[in-house]
């Protein structure tokens, strides 16, 4: 056996740390929505039995988004999505590193919904109470990024800067002596935050929080704290000249937000209304106490 810079090799059998950290990021997070499960009530095997449908759309979803929206800087060594439609197995080479968030989260969560589809299963009972453990995985999950020296930012001279060797330095930024804020490791702490802020509202508020909301609020959370990072970011893919993925963390932020507002502005209609002497039928189902007032727009 020999260890190298990324990885270990195991006879003819080459273990990339950055794949195990994925992995054991994905794990983590299993581990962590089977509590909660446990803790709600569900099974926890359906965390167990949906994380593979999870993972193999959330590997599918990150690397067609890399292919879709490649940075600048495989651009420049011909790494276009022209270039992977004429190399079909270059797609498949995700231990090389280009791996994108936003894609990862919209394939896991088609294979999520596939899998509740499948097992007849509340979809969105189940994102709810994966949210937490979706931003440990990503926590966990950054530090490949680190191992791969990809994901860093603007220089800086702060004493965390990081050292990048010369063949993973971008053009321009060649100086020996420059240092490169840590995106991979401010993102790390920023999901790892958003963990911790997630358990911590699905406990102290359950009682006022709706089915989904914790998945809302991820939306909100995450989509934030990346567009601020890409502020630092020296190599963003573009999309009509725009940030590709700063542009599509304010359309999910935004939608997520408004989102969640409207639900629990119906609830506060609902709250007034008995405030001001409406009764509401013993009889009638609780379902029906959100249904807004004769005339008013439908659910």
């Amino acid at each position: 056996m020999t260890v190298d810079q990324f990885g270990i090799h195991l006879g003819p059998l080459y273990l990339r740390f950055y794949g195990l950290i994925l992995v054991s990021g994905a794990f983590a997070g299993g581990y962590l929505a089977a509590l909660e499960a446990k803790r709600r009530g569900w099974n926890p095997d359906h965390v167990w039995d949906g994380l593979i449908w999870a993972l193999v759309g959330g590997i599918v979803g990150a690397r067609l988004w890399h292919v879709f929206t490649p940075p600048p800087s495989m651009v420049a060594q011909g790494l276009t999505t022209a270039y992977y439609f004429e190399h079909p197995l270059e797609i498949l080479t995700v231990w090389n590193g280009g791996l994108g968030i936003p894609g990862a989260v919209i394939g896991g969560l088609l294979g999520v919904y596939l899998f509740t589809l499948r097992n007849g299963l509340d979809f969105i009972g189940l994102i709810d109470l994966v949210a937490p453990a979706l931003a440990l995985g990503q926590a966990i999950g950054r530090w490949g990024n680190f191992i791969n020296q990809e994901l860093y930012g603007a220089p800086t001279t702060l004493p965390w800067g990081l050292n990048i060797d010369a063949p993973y330095r971008l053009p321009g930024y060649t100086d020996p002596a420059l240092r490169f804020h840590p995106l991979f490791l401010y993102e790390s702490l920023g999901t790892l935050l958003i963990c911790l802020g997630l358990l911590y509202l699905g406990r102290r508020y359950a009682e006022r929080l709706r089915k989904g909301d914790l998945f809302l609020i991820y939306l909100i959370a995450y989509p934030l704290l990346r567009f601020s990072l890409d502020f630092i970011r020296l190599d963003n893919a573009q999309i009509l000249g725009l940030n590709a993925n700063q542009t599509v963390m304010v359309l999910v932020a935004l939608g997520a937000a408004l989102t969640l507002l409207a639900r629990h502005q119906r609830r506060v209609r609902r709250h007034e209304l008995k405030a001001q002497g409406a009764e509401i039928s013993p009889a009638q189902p609780v379902a029906e106490a959100d249904t807004p007032p004769a005339g008013g727009p439908a659910e």
